[in-house]
């Protein structure tokens, strides 16, 4: 009779622990359910309004002047691109290097401030970042610049490179750089030859992240790249971007640049969800 007792009071609490699993799994399903709500409502209202503005001539034509009809946004997509091709130049070969230098020596004095440095210029609003651009680029130069905006978004990429970078090198097995030293090959070539490739697709994966956040970056650019209604790639004069595009347009009065605005907001999630889908595939890979 014990025996018997035993095992129907493990099948009680068997099936207690199974219902109160199905309600915590549902609690959670729930729970995603309604924070993906906004996102999809926000999205919905984009593409409503959006979709109807993304014709070829919004993509190949610069904005027109108030009452004329048309009129779109290819100044704002060459400029983005440049920014972030600037800021990524930039951000880059010093992300990396600062990120090999903290795995290859984690006590050294210099690795306590790098990190230091980096959670605080992690934690510093965006629009300082800009108004530090303006004073230290600006302001000596005596005009607004793609080089300025593509400044003041590498300090914004900077520290996600490097986290990327720390992240993915400690996970390397020390064994293989071990290895190529043993055979008596530099430790330069080393690092260039084994070590970089090895690690190159996490780096790569936090890049993009990076990439895919400073791409939407409004405030920095408003002390910087200022704006520009033409197409201009050079370096040293004001240039567009979409989210500069996004800001004037949508404050404005005139519902002809409202609805480039929506456009333009569209085209920039896009932008943004087609950079998190590839760092996914390389995740995956």
């Amino acid at each position: 009779m014990s025996s018997n007792a035993g095992i129907k009071y493990k099948e009680q609490s068997l099936k207690q622990r199974l219902r109160r699993q199905r309600f915590f799994n549902i609690c959670l399903g729930a729970f995603a359910i309604l924070i993906s709500i906004p996102i999809f409502l926000i999205l919905g209202f984009v593409i409503q309004k959006g979709i109807p503005v993304l014709t070829w001539a919004f993509f190949t034509d610069v904005p027109k002047p108030v009452g004329e009809i048309g009129g779109g946004v290819a100044n704002g997509i060459i400029g983005s691109l440049i920014l972030v091709i600037l800021a990524s130049l930039m951000a880059f070969p010093i992300g990396i290097m600062a990120g090999a230098f903290l795995v290859e020596y984690p006590q050294h004095p210099l690795s306590t401030l790098v990190r230091i440095c980096i959670e605080v210029l992690q934690g510093i609003p965006s629009i300082v970042l800009g108004i530090l651009a303006y004073l230290w680029i600006v302001s000596p130069m005596g005009n607004f610049s793609a080089f300025s905006g593509g400044a003041a978004l590498s300090l914004m990429l900077l520290p996600l490179i490097i986290r990327a970078t720390e992240d993915t090198l400690l996970m390397i097995p020390v064994t293989l750089k071990e290895a190529s030293l043993s055979l008596g090959v530099p430790y330069y070539r080393t690092f260039l030859k084994v070590i970089l490739p090895t690690g190159l697709s996490g780096i790569m994966n936090g890049a993009l992240l990076g990439i895919s956040r400073i791409a939407g970056e409004t405030a920095p650019l408003l002390f910087t790249a200022f704006g520009n209604p033409f197409v201009s790639v050079h370096l040293g004069e004001p240039i567009n971007a979409l989210p500069l595009i996004i800001f004037n347009y949508a404050t404005s009065p005139y519902s002809d640049w409202q609805s480039i605005a929506w456009g333009a907001s569209l085209l920039l999630i896009i932008m943004t969800l087609g950079l998190s889908l590839l760092t996914k595939v390389l995740i995956r890979k």
